[in-house]
């Protein structure tokens, strides 16, 4: 008997427990509205939208490879299933066309859609929800004034419980905290300009950070340490940053604006189309955005300050390259030693540019100035050599070529210590072959973007095809 009225003592707990999750985690719908009008909107504020949907890359995670802009279908990776992007153009049946303001502030504000339902946090609300009411209300002015395209998206494939969206509430409960930006009054505009388009629209942390087993982002100490996206690197933006030249403002909005920079190298992988974004709004944005990321590196130990100076006093052709007088910028080969595997594919595969003195963009960067060559694991680099960094479709560009056809996984290896003993002060890297194998079988087609923009989508549509 005792037994009987603790089990159902107990069945009661979990079925009011049950109802009590399930009335916190409903959302209500709200009503559709007819499709608005693209007149309605003033050209100045969907303007102020295309530019505010450039920081937030948005373009970018909505458009499927070979899609039309914003009409979603891509694949987003996750550690718990696959997530494909919605379509955020204003078709009434398969897009936000019949969602009101209200609607769309609720879904940046919250990560709830129209009908109520809880978004995945792929769409990064966490971030989103410090954008202003005034933002919100030109981003969904610019949404609204896009093309209308039909495209209905794959089904999500989650596991159960994860693809029953209510289990997101409980996730929100744990980890999501809503609320607006509040500037700093200690700290300058500049600074609070950067700080808000850097932990709002930009969502920078959502990959420069760690996360939890639960996907959530590491806070904290671990805000800003280093995170992975899509097979690459996303290397620390706080004082453990592996830049072996710490990157000040101005080096910095360089990169931001520009897609790269002298010291520092070349955007490629997930960041090139956030610069490509970023190259499109005045440079003041991404000065302020450097502003906020530099005050958040600190200043760097004494060590680390002197081995940059070491390095911008020295010539700008590395050691062992030299250049032959009568040749221009070719360079003779390093000196190797014929037995390291790894030097005599350097000196034929990597040294004539990398050694060259060309300036950068299209010159080769010196590879005692990477971050990848510094950082924490091989898969930027892996990356690159495997795919190189392939030039934007239709214009001028860094280019490299990818080697995945002419060497194996254990030349690359061999090449990748080499370069790491020769070109850093950091220990070797950990047996990188899982990661090789990895990269290899992801393809060029994974995450490998040029400098312009990884889809078909150009970088900010509105500004080559304005529609107001």
């Amino acid at each position: 008997m005792k037994l009987r009225h603790a089990g159902l003592g107990l069945l009661a707990i979990v079925v009011f427990g049950a109802a009590g999750f399930t009335a916190y985690a409903w959302e209500s719908e709200i009503a559709p509205v007819e499709r608005a009008a693209s007149k309605r909107f003033e050209p100045a504020l969907v303007k102020q939208g295309a530019d505010l949907a450039a920081v937030g890359n948005c373009v970018v995670c909505h458009t499927a490879p070979g899609g039309k802009p914003f009409a979603g279908g891509l694949p987003l990776p996750t550690p718990f299933g696959t997530i494909y992007a919605t379509n955020i153009t204003p078709d009434s049946e398969t897009g936000i066309g019949r969602w009101s303001e209200a609607a769309f502030t609720r879904s940046m504000r919250e990560g709830v859609d129209r009908e109520g339902r809880h978004l995945y946090p792929a769409f990064p609300y966490d971030h989103f929800t410090l954008v202003s009411d005034a933002d919100n209300r030109a981003l969904y002015a610019y949404l609204m004034t896009r093309e209308p395209v039909v495209a209905e998206p794959p089904p999500n494939e989650l596991p159960f419980p994860l693809n029953v969206r209510l289990v997101l509430a409980g996730w929100k409960l744990l980890f999501f905290r809503e609320g607006t930006f509040e500037a700093d009054p200690a700290k300058d505009d500049v600074w609070n300009r950067g700080a808000y388009l850097a932990e709002g629209l930009g969502h920078c942390s959502a990959c420069h950070s760690p996360r939890n087993l639960l996907g959530a982002e590491k806070r904290g100490d671990d805000h800003l340490a280093g995170g992975e996206s899509e097979g690459w690197t996303a290397y620390a933006l706080n004082a453990a940053s592996p830049a072996p030249i710490p990157w000040d403002v101005d080096s910095l909005t360089h990169y931001l604006h520009q897609g790269w920079e002298a010291r520092h190298g070349i955007a490629r992988g997930p960041m090139a189309p956030v610069n490509a974004n970023l190259g499109t709004l005045p440079e003041a944005e991404s000065r302020a955005i450097a502003t906020y990321i530099v005050s958040l590196m600190g200043e760097p130990s004494p060590e680390r300050r002197q081995r940059a100076e070491t390095l911008t006093a020295e010539a700008t052709i590395h050691p062992p390259g030299a250049v032959v007088p009568s040749a221009g910028s070719q360079t003779v080969p390093v000196a190797h030693d014929s037995a390291d595997r790894g030097a005599a594919i350097y000196a034929a595969a990597c040294s004539t540019c990398h050694d060259a003195g060309r300036p950068l963009p299209y010159g080769g960067l010196r590879l005692d100035h990477s971050t990848a060559i510094s950082g924490p694991t091989p898969a930027n680099p892996i990356n690159v050599v495997l795919n190189g960094i392939p030039a934007p479709e239709g214009e001028r560009g860094p280019i490299m070529p990818g080697y995945a056809g002419a060497l194996d996984d254990g030349q690359i290896a061999d090449l990748l210590a080499y370069m790491r003993r020769t070109y850093s002060d950091k220990p070797p890297w950990d047996d990188p072959a899982d990661l090789i194998a990895e990269a290899r079988a992801r393809g060029a087609e994974n995450g490998q973007r040029s400098l312009d923009t990884g889809s078909a989508a150009p970088a900010n549509p509105s500004k080559r095809e304005p529609t107001w």
